[in-house]
């Protein structure tokens, strides 16, 4: 675990993924976060909104049927390392994803691949 305390700790961030135990800060610094885990990033599709009103499309309506499976991995995060995170300053426990960090095409297929 790389301690926040040391004089070096920003200057030498340790390649993703990182192990449990890692501690970092929020890119604001207000926040420490201790990695739980890495994970990765489901959507619901049961959460999706019912349509409000009626949709033509070729004289067709969409079906609005849930077909498939229901947890698939989110595309918009697909493309960043999610971690199961604990807020040292709060005390929660959460999902988060590091949109400031952009993964290789070989770290993209190796994080949210089918594998």
């Amino acid at each position: 675990m790389l301690n926040p305390s040391e004089s070096s700790w920003l200057d030498a961030p340790l390649p993703h993924p990182w192990p449990a135990g890692y501690v970092f800060y929020s890119p604001g610094g207000l926040f420490r976060y201790e990695v739980l885990g890495a994970c990765c990033r489901l959507f619901d599709r049961e959460q999706l909104p019912w349509p409000c009103c009626r949709l033509a499309w070729r004289s067709k309506e969409p079906s609005w049927r849930r077909v498939g499976r229901r947890f698939i991995g989110d595309l918009a995060a697909s493309g960043h390392p999610c971690y199961w995170v604990k807020n040292l300053d709060v005390g929660a426990v959460g999902v988060m994803t590091l949109y400031t960090v952009k993964f290789s095409r070989e770290e993209r297929l190796w994080w949210s691949g089918k594998r």
